[in-house]
């Protein structure tokens, strides 16, 4: 564990003795941290540059504000559950990182066709939509700008990163990492009626062997289009665009920049959405308390009540009047056993989507579970075996209200996946 107040304090009294520098790019630095080799210390830089830095103006604060909206990045992609080389912010412009060889690859994602992706690939109207995304890789080498590569391309370059070979099965798995990276993102912008056209992303290898999202995310990552209109760019795009680079320009291009720090900086947020868990008695508690803790992973508020259909059915339905008109998007989850008359009743009496969640023991689950599967018709409920099942099963019906919840589903899924990726490496390294 990186102890950040103890480099603070070092940083703050001598810089030179508690950082070296060990590279520098186009716009940033990455220094050598004093006592540690698993750290690094990255810094964003002044410097704007376009077509391969043919173009470059030094632009004050904006290292600064790169690495406000780095950090937000990262801070949001960490709280949906991503894995990422990012690790705390320590000033305006520097932040603490594990420390990673680079994957020489560029993984370049798009939702819509625009930029060099028509050049490449004439025919292909501006604008078109790739409702599945498009994915395209390259090589990272300036001197041939970039060149696109296959991942036959690739697989027969036989990277080996930190120890990592970079074979088929790396590929997949970045892929399947980038696509995530991008939807949840792209989620993340709609909250602004901004759309997330394509962005780049890269990628490096820990010092633990673990593949995780590196590099840096900012401005010049993404090309982001408020309303979907190409003429309002928020992006570092606006630079490439411009004819004559002004004072003027430049300041505007600032403004952006700044705006797009502002944005990121309110995705992280709380739950607006909610799972109403109704057990028909108290017997059903530590089922509910796992749906419970299911559902507080997945960022979905709860509550808790406790009613019977069969002993009180007033009195149910006057209960879930009670979330029925406050706004707030809600799913309700029915912990009920034996003969469920609790999920069915409230199906039948109410607009909100309604889980049957039997918590049956094995001794007569498969007698009971019919009354809550083979139910009247005109219900409309579900049922799901076990509470992590009903808690996700909640979270998905939610998923579309908010987009944090949205974000951990798929970042769930991708963790699933890498385990099984980490499992198989076992037997095939």
């Amino acid at each position: 564990m990186f102890d950040v107040e103890v480099f603070k304090k070092h940083l703050q009294i001598d810089e030179a003795s508690c950082i070296k520098k060990l590279a520098e790019g186009k716009t940033k630095e990455i220094y050598e941290i004093k006592d540690t080799n698993d750290f690094v210390l990255i810094r964003s830089k002044n410097q704007l540059t376009a077509f391969n830095a043919a173009r470059k103006n030094d632009l004050e604060g904006k290292g600064a504000i790169a690495c406000r909206t780095t950090t937000n990045v990262f801070l949001y992609l960490q709280a949906l559950g991503l894995h990422t080389h990012f690790e705390t912010g320590v000033s305006e412009t520097d932040f603490v990182a594990k420390r990673c060889e680079m994957i020489p690859i560029e993984w370049v994602v798009r939702r819509v066709a625009t930029g060099s992706f028509l050049k490449r690939n004439p025919g292909v109207p501006q604008g078109y939509r790739f409702n599945n995304l498009k994915l395209e890789t390259f090589f990272k080498d300036d001197e041939n700008d970039d060149p696109q590569w296959s991942d036959e391309q690739i697989i027969s370059r036989e990277f080996v990163v930190n120890g990592l070979k970079i074979g088929r099965e790396e590929i997949f798995l970045l892929k399947r990492q980038t696509k995530t990276i991008f939807q949840v993102l792209e989620k993340a912008w709609s909250l602004s009626d901004c759309q997330l056209i394509d962005m780049k992303v890269e990628f490096g290898v820990t010092t633990k062997g673990e593949i995780v999202l590196a590099d840096v995310i900012d401005n010049d990552s993404w090309r982001v289009w408020p309303g979907g209109d190409k003429r309002l760019q928020l992006d570092k795009q606006m630079y490439r665009d411009m004819t004559e680079v002004t004072a003027e320009s430049l300041q505007e291009l600032v403004k952006n920049y700044e705006k797009v720090a502002e944005l990121t900086g309110d995705w992280i947020r709380f739950p607006k959405c909610r799972a109403l868990i109704i057990m028909g008695s108290t017997a059903d508690t530590a089922f509910c308390e796992k749906i419970e803790k299911n559902l507080t992973s997945l960022g979905v508020m709860k509550c808790v009540r406790v009613c019977s259909a069969h002993k009180a059915t007033t009195e149910v339905l006057h209960l879930v009047a009670e979330y029925e008109g406050d706004g707030v998007p809600t799913v309700v989850i029915a912990v009920a056993g034996r003969s469920n008359g609790l999920g069915p009743v409230i199906a039948g009496n109410s607009f909100l989507p309604v889980i049957n969640a039997p918590p049956g023991g094995p001794e007569w689950i498969s007698q009971d579970i019919w009354s809550s599967l083979h139910t009247p018709s005109g219900l409309g409920c579900t049922t799901a075996l076990g509470a992590d099942e009903a808690a996700l099963a909640g979270a998905k019906i939610l998923a579309s209200h908010d987009h944090m919840v949205f974000g951990r589903i798929l970042c769930d899924q991708l963790n699933n996946f890498l385990s099984i990726y980490k499992g198989d490496k076992k037997f095939t390294s």
